[in-house]
């Protein structure tokens, strides 16, 4: 069973950046696609960016692009969101989300393809 596991969240100051991490562990790593999805208070959850576990291909929300980086290292199994340039409009709760399925722009972001969800981790942009 394939267990994922979010950090790297806390409190910054607008302007600031954050690195979450999610890590992998069980179950095939290699070719599944990894999404980052957010949700505010009182917001339903969005797509904020993926990358394909076959060829690396990466995908952003309109919300990330231009901020956020995705990356992965498949020698730790993890995969990372570099945010910069954070504002509290940022403010939620951060999953990571693994996918059996190719994601393709259009797609990418439908959480209904997305099979394992981690727990979150809180961003919370404040001064």
């Amino acid at each position: 069973q394939l267990k994922l596991a979010e950090s790297g969240g806390g409190l910054v100051q607008p302007g600031g950046s954050l690195k979450l991490s999610c890590t992998a562990s069980g179950g095939r790593r290699d070719y599944y696609g990894i999404g980052w999805f957010r949700q505010a208070p009182g917001k339903e959850r969005e797509g904020v960016s993926c990358i394909s576990g076959s060829d690396g291909s990466t995908y952003y929300g309109s919300s990330a692009k231009g901020r956020f980086t995705i990356s992965r290292d498949k020698a730790k199994n993890t995969v990372y969101l570099q945010m910069t340039n954070l504002g509290p409009e940022d403010t939620a709760v951060y999953y990571c989300a693994a996918s059996d399925m190719e994601p393709y722009t259009g797609t990418w972001s439908r959480q209904s393809d997305y099979a394992w969800w981690g727990q979150g981790t809180q961003v919370t942009v404040s001064a």
